[in-house]
């Protein structure tokens, strides 16, 4: 072809299920991509049905219903390209990706590498694709492919580049955990410099249940090196002018690919050809500027995740407003915070709801993280409910020692008192507890666990603490610093602190992360340094408080391993790590 190709990839949120909006959002982004000159623009892997759609796609209608709306979108293609994912239909469906131009539907990609750990579930619904075609643009070969397929050293991008395609485009529904895209980024130069290509990355963003897709689409030139990166955690078209006659030039000097191609000539019948009409002429356009946008530190990045995955899980479920327990503690305000920067101030309730123990440093804390954010705040004592409550078991105790049954009986009528709130003004709950205290129980079913979305799920505490300190020191000191510096206390009794139950979060969070995240024995944890009984007492409380798990609201996945999704244990179990019994 003559002269670069501009390529636009739409880095686009899409809602699961809703098929006449996402279809609405993609016709949209053509229209956009086209008055931008783009001669091809790629989309998300299944955007038409949202990702994942789940037993969504065991209903035949739904099935049927995200053709037809892929038809629709094909009349919008007039003059440009479109890379479209989908679900296919033949004796069996197919996680696809169309390739719709001039008006048409004129091919379809069928994912072969169907990814069944952690998050994923696909082999459950889809059966896998057997070839790799490229699709012909009149004299330009294009391979086409669908996320999990460029994983893989030799896979269907080997096959496509072998056949001749100078240009690899990767359609991707990658949910995020923490510094994932940099091993996204090394994984694709690789791919690049491997296959001699330009590959393009185009990738989901938005929340979707546990799930946050954080973009971050990317395109790679054969050398390995970034040519455009959209932000993270943001929509955005990403536009490239790809000079691809500088492959050709490049492959003439490289012999290796010709014994490569010798050698690979029994997968040859796994290449067809898709004729395609040629690339539009571009018309008379201006150059384009540099796109690359730097990716983000650690702990913003996860920051800005949990943003987006609370922001879209209220919106896409209907909700206007959030309500939550403000108890004056890090953890509240890291939530509430969170809340307020992801659907602004005036939808988000703080309620403080003390009790006989709650300190006057943690009800002055409570209000004053309130009026920082600009939050409405409410006082809702529990002390005379609390007393009824006694009262009312007062015969059924008579003769015990207080333990954690009263204090357990504040943590839910607080709970309670929330729901009550929700039920009457229709605002959805969020819960405050994070993944160090989910993991070893130190939570109350029915109570501070009542909600419906776990923001901080899958956060542990010392995370939390440096989440608080990023957030102060990028956009305003919102978080109290007494929040951040006063000793952790559910105050439930009197004097009250976390480590009168667990160790301190930094002993405990490393031990956490070694036996859930990483499935490290007992054995092992103990080697690296941890005091042998502590760890056999942590593993005990991970093991038996599983049911409290199984009842806990979605949260948003931000870690390699979450709790929910990722990490799926019985709860009736026999077996304890570094011995011992239920």
């Amino acid at each position: 072809m003559d002269g670069p190709l501009r390529v636009a990839l739409a880095q686009v949120n899409m809602t699961v299920g809703d098929l006449d909006g996402n279809a609405a959002r993609i016709v949209a982004t053509i229209d956009e991509a086209r008055e931008r000159g783009a001669q091809v623009v790629i989309f998300p892997e299944l955007a038409v049905t949202g990702y994942p759609p789940e037993d969504l796609l065991l209903k035949p209608a739904f099935v049927a219903d995200n053709i037809a709306r892929l038809r629709e979108i094909a009349g919008h293609t007039r003059g440009i390209v479109a890379v479209v994912g989908f679900v296919d239909a033949a004796a069996d469906i197919y996680n696809a990706a169309a390739v719709l131009v001039d008006g048409e539907w004129a091919g379809a990609y069928h994912k072969r590498y169907l990814p069944n750990y952690g998050v994923f579930d696909e082999d459950r619904y889809f059966m896998a694709g057997d070839s790799a075609p490229v699709f012909c643009f009149g004299d330009e070969p294009v391979g086409i492919n669908v996320c999990e397929d460029i994983w893989y050293p030799v896979g269907p991008a080997t096959l496509q580049s072998l056949a001749g395609a100078r240009l690899i485009l990767n359609i991707n529904a990658s949910p995020y955990s923490r510094s994932k895209q940099a091993t996204r980024e090394t994984m694709l130069a690789t791919r690049a410099m491997d296959n001699d290509a330009f590959v393009c990355y185009v990738n989901l963003v938005g929340g979707q249940d546990e799930l946050v897709f954080d973009g971050g689409s990317v395109i790679f030139d054969p050398a390995g090196r970034v040519v455009a990166r959209a932000p993270q955690f943001a929509e955005h078209l990403l536009l490239a002018d790809l000079d691809l006659a500088s492959v050709f030039r490049s492959r003439l000097h490289d012999p290796l690919r010709r014994k490569e191609k010798l050698l690979d000539e029994l997968s040859a019948a796994e290449v067809p050809r898709v004729a395609l009409p040629p690339f539009a002429a571009p018309a008379a356009r201006p150059p384009l500027a540099p796109d690359v946008t730097p990716l983000l530190p650690d702990v913003a990045e996860v920051y800005r995740a949990l943003v987006l995955g609370t922001g879209d899980y209220v919106r896409k479920n209907g909700f206007k407003e959030v309500v939550l327990g403000l108890s004056g503690g890090i953890d509240s305000a890291l939530v509430a915070t969170i809340a307020a920067d992801a659907l602004g101030p005036d939808a988000v309730t703080g309620v403080s709801m003390p009790s006989r123990y709650s300190s006057a440093g943690s009800k002055d804390d409570a209000r004053d993280l309130a009026e920082r954010l600009g939050i409405l705040y409410r006082v809702i004592p529990i002390e005379g409910t609390f007393q009824a409550a006694l009262a009312m078991l007062g015969e059924a105790f008579a003769g015990t020692k207080p333990n954690i049954a009263e204090e357990n009986l504040q943590a839910r009528i607080r709970g309670n008192t929330l729901m009550a709130l929700s039920n009457k003004f229709g605002s959805l709950v969020l819960t405050t507890g994070n993944k160090s205290e989910m993991a070893v129980g130190y939570a109350t079913i029915y109570g501070d666990m009542a909600g419906g979305f776990a923001v901080l799920k899958d956060v542990p505490k010392t995370l939390v603490y440096a989440l608080a300190r990023w957030r102060n020191a990028h956009g305003g000191e919102v978080i109290p610093v007494a929040t951040i510096e006063k000793p952790p206390s559910a105050e439930l009794r009197p004097d009250q602190q976390d480590t009168d139950t667990l160790p301190p979060y930094d002993v405990l969070d490393p031990i956490l992360q070694a036996y859930v995240e990483e499935d490290r024995s007992a054995a092992e944890i103990v080697a690296a340094g941890a005091d042998p009984a502590l760890v056999r007492r942590v593993i005990r409380m991970v093991d038996i408080n599983e049911y409290k798990r199984r009842q806990a609201p979605p949260g948003v996945k931000i870690t390699g391993r979450a709790f929910g999704r990722d990490r799926r244990l019985p709860i009736t179990n026999g077996y304890r790590d570094g011995g011992g019994r239920r």
